[in-house]
């Protein structure tokens, strides 16, 4: 089990099991909202998230669809822990990655928006790498099928 949570140990968290997928985000939103080259992301259905201490507080960024960006942070140290994004809205958590006790178990499994990648950051020859999102078809590549059965069924499921 993955576990972790923010730097005052006010929240703490438990995945299930395993994330879908790791992100690892070049664009320039992530770069602006980390303060670094890239965010690196577990993505994982929401209620396979169990919050083992405390309550993460809601707050809403701007995003480049314009429709907003709900970041939960630690009410008290601030630390960021997941994101809300695009389809998949509360239904999966975008996990930070470098939250969890143990990030090392946790390498991305894709590039993406590498369009706007920092030069000086060298990715892995064997990374898979997009300029911008990928396709559907990449998806079941990158998921694997159970990955991708998971994340289809998600975005089926009421909220």
């Amino acid at each position: 089990m993955h576990e972790g949570g923010c730097d005052c140990r006010g929240i703490r968290y438990r995945f299930r099991s395993d994330p879908i997928v790791v992100h690892c985000c070049h664009c320039r939103w992530c770069q602006r909202e980390t303060g670094s080259a890239f965010a690196l992301n577990a993505v994982i259905e929401a209620d396979r998230v169990e919050i083992l201490a405390g309550t993460p507080e809601r707050i809403d960024t701007p995003s480049a669809s314009g429709r907003g960006q709900p970041i939960f942070r630690c009410p008290e140290c601030k630390v960021a822990l997941w994101s809300h994004y695009g389809s998949a809205a509360e239904k999966a958590k975008f996990v930070r990655v470098g939250t969890f006790d143990n990030p090392d178990a946790l390498p991305p499994d894709v590039h993406i928006f590498t369009a706007s990648k920092q030069p000086w950051v060298s990715l892995p020859k064997d990374a898979r790498v997009f300029d911008v999102f990928y396709s559907e078809e990449d998806a079941v590549a990158i998921y694997g099928q159970d990955g991708i059965n998971r994340w289809r069924s998600l975005l089926q499921a009421e909220t």
